[in-house]
């Protein structure tokens, strides 16, 4: 399959600034639209540009497009990793679906539904695309549409909801959501292949596009109106349960990093939360987690704040695959893992499941309570890795100060060249935390870029250390 761009470095490329952060899983979260009048029930197209942070519910879907709030007649979804089209109204059942899984939690995806009945050939009535590509669709039920059959989308007065219906929603970030009504359009409308790198597929703006009567454009970048349509048609969505904290710069132009829901460690379940930012040991057990980006060179920053609870740890580790991960206590019990540990409210630094010499919490000299907020900073040119809270580095840490390595922990032997650092973070006992790497779950009361201009902190990024996003990682990574 194409790949999504990961950095978008052209001068000429165009950039998506804003996305919107969906809890899922039978959230009250609600974005919904209903037509003040019928419009073109046989023809329209979907496009939306998604990010997954959760696995399927119980019922194994997760709606991103449908017509009505409960017992959907039409609804595009994700069913069993597939994006599916499915109509589910008395004697016009049908469903098809795409023959590609969509499962990396830590990549984009452009996905774009067009259905036009008015077509004479029956496979072309509804067509799906992936990453630019146009799908060979598998018939789950009944095939595909009569001639002619008109939707539900569309009717007068008819709710439209987006990634929500009866329970069922999806979870992740969403950016560049279109709804052409009366339009047949395909991917190459909403998107195109990078000139110099024909396998990328990236967006391009669509402020031109025909969006007809009941069509709308969401490109989440007012926070207080998450909602609004920039179409020109004022078919703003209505929200509910949605903070100005759940619009997110992670985009499918920059990508940022997040927890990795498919790669945890321990016996028992814990929660990802907030779009994998935020892990929540609710299960009084042990629990580990990684990230979706590492670096094997250049120099990156990071914070946590911190929810209930007495125990959280927040560093690095060197692999996502330990001997025995049912069995692992702590992050610095990973190969090459170094976390900051809060233990009853001490601060220490650990590693093989130890304190480091010299950071027991009398020397580190500082505690952490709930909303404390700690910090990273990763030295992967001159292998340290350094530790602070509410904008002190703590022993006097100085990231800055480059192979000499000030206040930083020597990671040199674990981090030979090419090894790959991964952030992580273990929760114990009811602990929780909400990493920021850069687009955060959590609201920043001062607000602090790195040099590129990318990521929101709330305390100051050392010189010449830069935010966990794919823009970032095509330059210094």
């Amino acid at each position: 399959m194409p790949s999504i761009l990961g950095a978008n470095t052209l001068s000429s490329g165009f950039d998506v600034a804003n996305s919107v952060r969906l809890e899922g899983r039978s959230s009250s979260t609600r974005m919904e639209y209903t037509a003040g009048s019928a419009s073109n029930r046989r023809t329209w197209t979907w496009s939306a540009w998604i990010k997954r942070s959760t696995e399927d519910s119980a019922s194994n879907f997760q709606v991103l497009f449908s017509s009505t709030p409960t017992g959907p007649a039409e609804r595009i979804m994700l069913e069993n990793d597939f994006l599916t089209y499915d109509h589910d109204k008395a004697g016009t059942d049908f469903s098809v679906r795409s023959t590609r899984l969509l499962r990396d939690f830590s990549a984009w995806y452009h996905v774009v539904v067009m259905k036009d009945t008015t077509q004479g050939t029956e496979t072309n009535r509804i067509k799906m695309y992936i990453n630019g590509v146009q799908e060979t669709l598998v018939e789950v039920q009944e095939g595909f549409p009569g001639q002619n059959l008109e939707s539900t989308i569309n009717t007068a007065a008819e709710t439209q909801l987006f990634a929500q219906a009866d329970g069922e929603e999806f979870g992740g970030y969403a950016c560049e959501v279109a709804f052409c009504d009366g339009q047949s359009l395909a991917a190459s409308d909403f998107g195109e292949f990078d000139e110099d790198s024909p396998t990328i597929w990236k967006p391009k703006d669509i402020s031109d596009l025909t969006f007809g009567t009941n069509g709308y454009y969401l490109k989440f970048e007012d926070s207080s109106a998450l909602g609004a349509d920039s179409s020109g048609n004022g078919n703003n969505y209505a929200t509910a349960n949605l903070a100005t904290t759940d619009q997110s710069t992670d985009t499918c132009t920059n990508n940022f990093a997040t927890l990795n829901p498919l790669i945890i460690f321990g016996s028992n379940n814990s929660e990802f939360k907030e779009g994998n930012l935020v892990y929540d040991d609710s299960r009084g057990d042990w629990r580990a987690a990684v990230g979706t980006f590492g670096a094997s060179s250049g120099k990156w920053y990071y914070e946590i704040k911190l929810g209930g609870g007495t125990y959280h740890q927040v560093g690095i580790v060197g692999t996502t695959s330990p001997t025995s991960a049912a069995n692992l206590i702590d992050l610095s019990q990973v190969h090459g893992g170094f976390s900051f540990y809060t233990d009853n409210g001490n601060l220490i630094a650990r590693t093989d499941g130890s304190t480091i010499s010299g950071w027991a919490s009398g020397n580190v000299n500082t505690t952490a309570q709930t909303n404390d907020i700690l910090q990273v900073a990763l030295d992967m040119d001159n292998k340290y890795i350094y530790f602070g809270k509410a904008g002190t580095f703590v022993k006097s840490g100085d990231p800055t100060s480059g192979s000499t390595g000030t206040g930083g922990i020597d990671i040199s032997s674990d981090y030979t060249t090419g090894v790959v650092a991964i952030p992580g973070v273990t929760m114990y006992n009811g602990s929780d935390g909400s990493l920021n790497f850069g687009s955060p779950a959590f609201a920043i009361s001062s607000g602090n870029s790195d040099a590129n201009g990318h990521g929101n902190f709330e305390y100051a990024v050392p010189s010449g250390y830069f935010a966990l996003c794919t823009k970032n990682l095509a330059e210094h990574g």
